[in-house]
């Protein structure tokens, strides 16, 4: 994944190209080439390159990993503030936890809407097949934070374990 020093390197790169076609374009003018239009918008798209690549160079992006967390589907997210993961029948109460935080971590934005209470909520199902031909999806853990600190402290982390212990093989 690029880092944001690297994304200052390809801005400088792109800037002085940017800077070769406006020069090019400025030539087609005074020598009126037939192509000079063309050099004005390759000449304004490499601006707007540069320019975004500029703020990538300025913008810090991480991804947090969270050891242990397994991986997960998105089932659910109304945008706001409830989601849904699926996770995988085989999986134990440590797991769980960390793919609820690592979900958490993956989810956040300042720009979902909270409701009332301003918390994002990220439930953790499984399907589970009490007999041949029925499917039961069945709901083992939630996590809620709050949307206004990407580093809550405050976490809530609730597992079922009662429903978790219904689960096929949670010896993994």
């Amino acid at each position: 994944m690029p880092t944001t020093t690297d994304f200052l390197s390809y801005t400088q790169w792109i800037g002085i190209l940017t800077l070769v076609c406006g020069v090019l374009s400025l030539l087609g003018f005074i020598f009126k080439w037939g192509i000079r239009f063309r050099l004005v918008g390759i000449t304004g798209f490499m601006g707007v390159l540069t320019g975004g690549l500029f703020a990538l160079s300025i913008v810090p992006f991480s991804h947090t990993v969270i050891p242990g967390a397994v991986h997960f589907t998105l089932v659910y997210d109304n945008g706001g503030n409830q989601a849904v993961i699926a996770l995988p029948t085989k999986i134990n109460e440590s797991q769980l936890e960390a793919s609820l935080r690592q979900a958490a971590s993956d989810f956040f934005s300042y720009g979902r809407l909270g409701g009332e209470n301003n918390q994002l909520t990220i439930r953790a199902r499984t399907v589970i097949h009490p007999e041949p031909g029925v499917s039961k999806p069945l709901v083992v853990g939630k996590i809620s934070r709050s949307l206004a600190k990407r580093d809550d402290e405050q976490m809530t982390i609730n597992i079922y374990k009662e429903r978790l212990a219904q689960l096929p093989d949670t010896s993994t």
